[in-house]
């Protein structure tokens, strides 16, 4: 949902304006006035496909795309042989940029089929300068690439495309400028995503998206909050506030604001039933934080906080700010104070230096704390992070075995976790119609848990009781309460 702009009032005669948002609509309507013009010439609409890799906050970015190249005219479609094809990538680790080019060698036969086709790269790989030289060495057929930072200027970066016919590069080294208002196109109407901040100044060493998404940039609560209503209003019950670390929300800002008090401005906001927030790293933690989640009628009772290991030393060598023992702290806070709570996590097999001792106090991590569910890596080498230089890289056979150990520990205990609610009855959000079981649904607890019951599709989009009969090891089958 956005503010709903009315593209007829808008002329293009003119300049375009200097001002954000106003601008990006001045092109987008330009740009529909010449998709309306090609759909004439070829006697059918023009299609389009955005690809999603990575993160979050790119399957959001993706939905701002595919907002606009809508609003301009273009009908979306599933597979990538259509006119329009951008890739909203993902750099986090090296073989993601492998998997990108692999797409690309696919869409250089299509498009040579296809003379109306254009294709687009945008996202956290396209700020590196050594993928911007590749593309523009080998991949010349690629018509427009932008990164994470200009984004919003997608239409714009269209219209020039349309106009000079050459490729477009655009990418920003920094900005501290925040445009939202733009047109979106949701994957749920009921629940979605609202960026609440960019960028990151943590620098984990294995880490590479401080330097593709930049110093830390709050979005001011006002516009946060005026997001939020305008989604309420247009039925949206969920929502999953976005950043690369939420904790930390605020701090860039004139008047500066944590994260627990955005929270509770958000609880306010009537017609809003769920509220969920990802990532959260454990040093930015607060109390405050913790007391909020606990007195919240609205805050989902699931929080992922990544721990990636369990070895103080480790944790060192990662950057990470914390020890085994302060993580350990306070997950007993949390758990103290909203008991029901199901944790998730992120684990990291085998950074540069762990011993099988840095691995076995991962391991009693996983045993004390008990997740419901985690998220296991085994480490590669990321190009441009300190990680990437240090010395005693783990032999490969260690790594495989330890991550096996580890795959199988984590998922007993999720199996064990999960049935800690069997015979109750628990509110799930439907989100869509079981596909395996004919007249079946399936939506998510607060927790996260995925459950399936009998029941209409009009339930669709609300919030009903539902008795969970039968834990399935990662999800539950149930019957309406």
């Amino acid at each position: 949902m956005y503010t709903k702009i009315d593209l007829e009032q808008i002329s293009t005669n003119g300049p375009a304006p200097e001002t954000e948002p106003e601008r990006q609509y001045y092109f987008i309507k330009k740009c529909k006035e010449y998709v309306e013009q090609k759909n004439k010439e070829l006697g059918r609409s023009l299609t389009c496909c955005v690809q999603t890799f990575g993160c979050q906050m790119n399957a959001r970015d993706s939905e701002k795309l595919l907002g606009i190249l809508e609003e301009i005219g273009y009908v979306p479609v599933e597979t990538e042989d259509a006119d329009f094809v951008i890739y909203n990538t993902c750099t986090v680790r090296e073989n993601a940029n492998q998997k990108v080019y692999g797409h690309l060698g696919y869409l250089s036969n299509i498009k040579k089929k296809n003379p109306h086709m254009l294709i687009a790269l945008c996202g956290c790989m396209m700020q590196e300068e050594l993928v911007v030289e590749k593309l523009r060495k080998s991949y010349r057929f690629v018509d427009l690439i932008f990164g994470t930072y200009n984004n919003y200027k997608f239409a714009e970066l269209i219209w020039e495309r349309f106009d000079s016919n050459s490729t477009i590069i655009d990418i920003w080294k920094e900005t501290d400028q925040i445009v939202e208002e733009l047109p979106v196109e949701r994957k749920y109407p009921f629940k979605s995503g609202v960026n609440i901040m960019f960028g990151c100044n943590n620098f984990c060493s294995y880490c590479i998206v401080p330097y593709v998404r930049g110093r830390e940039r709050s979005r001011k609560p006002e516009d946060i909050i005026k997001e939020i209503q305008e989604l309420v209003a247009d039925n949206v019950v969920e929502i999953m506030l976005l950043g690369q670390n939420v904790n930390s929300y605020g701090k860039n800002l004139e008047q500066p604001m944590t994260f627990a008090q955005l929270l509770q401005e958000i609880e306010k906001i009537p017609g809003l039933e769920r509220i969920r927030f990802m990532t959260s790293h454990p040093k930015d933690l607060s109390d405050e934080l913790i007391e909020v989640m606990r007195t919240s009628k609205k805050i989902c009772c699931q929080l992922h906080l990544p721990v990636q290991s369990g070895s103080s030393r480790i944790l060192q060598k990662m950057n990470r700010h914390y020890t085994k023992e302060s993580y350990l702290a306070l997950v007993e806070k949390i758990r103290a104070a909203v008991p029901d709570i199901s944790l998730t996590t992120d684990i990291i097999v085998g950074f540069p230096g762990e011993t099988q001792e840095d691995f076995e106090e991962t391991m009693d991590v996983i045993r004390k704390v008990r997740y419901d569910s985690v998220f296991t890596f085994i480490y590669s080498k990321r190009t441009g992070t300190p990680a990437a230089a240090m010395e005693e890289q783990v032999p490969e056979e260690v790594v495989k075995k330890n991550f096996d150990r580890l795959l199988k520990e984590v998922q007993s205990i999720a199996t064990e976790r999960i049935e800690r609610f069997q015979g109750r009855t628990m509110d799930v959000l439907v989100e869509e119609k079981n596909e395996q079981l004919e007249g079946y649904l399936t939506g998510r607890l607060s927790s996260g848990i995925v459950v399936h019951f009998p029941g209409d599709e009009s339930l669709i989009g609300t919030i009903v009781p539902v008795k969970l009969e039968e834990s399935k090891g990662f999800y539950y089958m149930g019957k309406r309460g």
